[in-house]
């Protein structure tokens, strides 16, 4: 007899494996000033060594994608397990940029694989509310930094213990999610009950190969100090150009298909630095704004968490697109908020702002492409999860390199502007879809 999916367990583990993701994030945010005042690191190489925590995430996030219906899901979940596990026991041993780089690749590699398991995993438990259920599901992103934050200032700035201490705390809800998932029945993906082939999956995604090389150079250049982007010679904005007639090629001529999922992947990266870079930052932006920024951390993902919870009524009355509109547009707001911001009361208020912006941008991302481009499967998830997680390894050392020669204000200045080319992406898929009957 065949043993009934237990709906509400395995979404409750997957919660607590994207929980440990959410920590591991509130801890570097936390560490970065450890590992710059003990450790003597500059700000430029913590971004280098924090960097593989996002493309080593990319990576688990695409190879997941392309394999979770070959060797199914329950595997990618272990896989996350014993990631998570040997990545943070490197971790409380690291002490210096090369041993810190070591551990967030595996760590990283850890949280793609939840990703890669966990976004399809709700979208198959809930496939008629797969919007509200993965904003829910995404609630333990920001919540978990919110408890990571809290912990952090409490028993660091508070308590006066050491990090190690902090990272220990991790094994706790890692327990609980292996323990949560061992011998739980696991459904097929959405795509592989709705009898979508693998093929199709594929050519869903418009451009596959472009893509896959696209990400394949961005890892490269944030893993190898000297390929980080120059934006103030030509090149870049030539190999932009490449790859935009590549995606024109691939997908209109040789797939004939719609290129909304590249726009949206387009979107992902800039949606991805906006969130991850600033928080990630956050200690280095707004130490001289009169409040601990951890506090400031605590309460930007304490909103977001709150927010993504009672999503439901928003993105039924404003749909996706305009939820991702009206994020873009506070996004700009709260970040020049910030960059102006003097004091404890104005920083709390752009901060606020800041958050209500971001708040729904990821989830509502990955809502968009299951509703919009369900034939995309796994894939599509799996792909827009690494390319955000791949933008952001490349956002930190450009961040961290302008904290140091430009200053924090200056550097939130500058984070304005991805926001603002938003704004202008999301008015054009508003419009697209508008004037479109759903893609499958």
């Amino acid at each position: 007899m065949t043993t009934p999916v237990n709906t509400s367990r395995l979404f409750i583990a997957s919660c607590l494996a994207l929980l440990v993701t959410s920590l591991t994030f509130a801890i570097r945010a936390k560490i970065e000033g450890v590992f710059s005042a003990d450790y003597h690191l500059t700000a430029e190489e913590i971004g280098w060594a924090f960097g593989p925590a996002f493309w080593g995430f990319t990576l688990a996030t695409f190879l997941g994608g392309v394999i979770i219906d070959v060797i199914k899901t329950h595997r990618i979940i272990w896989l996350a397990f014993a990631s998570h596990l040997i990545g943070l026991s490197v971790l409380l041993i690291a002490q210096d940029k090369v041993m810190l780089f070591v551990a967030n690749l595996i760590i990283g590699f850890g949280n793609g694989s939840v990703e890669a398991a966990c976004n399809p995993l709700v979208a198959t438990l809930y496939p008629n509310d797969k919007s509200r259920m993965l904003n829910r599901f995404h609630v333990w992103f920001p919540g978990g930094i919110v408890i990571g934050g809290l912990l952090a200032w409490l028993l660091m700035s508070q308590a006066g213990l050491s990090w190690q201490v902090l990272t220990s705390l991790l094994f706790i809800p890692l327990a609980l999610y292996g323990y949560l998932f061992f011998g739980q029945p696991i459904p097929e993906t959405e795509r592989v009950s709705s009898g979508v082939t693998y093929r199709d999956m594929f050519r869903n995604i418009a451009a596959p190969a472009t893509i896959l090389v696209l990400i394949s150079l961005m890892i490269l250049a944030a893993s190898v100090p000297s390929l980080q982007p120059d934006f103030s010679s030509n090149l870049p904005y030539i190999l932009l150009g490449i790859v935009v007639v590549a995606v024109v090629i691939e997908g209109k001529f040789i797939n004939k298909t719609s290129l909304l999922f590249p726009l949206m992947l387009l979107a992902m990266f800039l949606t991805a630095s906006t969130e991850l870079g600033t928080n990630q930052w956050i200690n280095a932006l707004l130490e001289g704004a009169g409040i601990d920024p951890m506090i400031i951390l605590v309460v930007v993902t304490g909103i977001m968490a709150v927010g993504r919870y009672f999503a439901g009524p928003l993105i039924h009355r404003l749909n996706p697109g305009g939820v991702l509109l009206g994020s873009a547009v506070l996004s700009v707001a709260g970040l020049y908020w910030l960059s102006e911001s003097s004091g404890a009361a104005m920083t709390l208020g752009g901060a606020i702002v800041f958050a209500i912006g971001v708040c729904y941008f990821w989830p509502t991302m990955l809502g968009f492409v299951s509703e919009y481009l369900p034939g995309s499967g796994a894939l599509g998830l799996s792909v827009m999860g690494g390319a955000g997680m791949v933008a952001t390894s490349m956002v930190l050392p450009i961040m961290g390199r302008s904290i140091d020669n430009a200053g924090p204000q200056a550097t939130l200045k500058f984070m304005t502007l991805l926001p603002a080319i938003l704004v202008v992406i999301f008015v054009a898929v508003n419009i697209a879809v508008r004037n479109r009957s759903r893609i499958h």
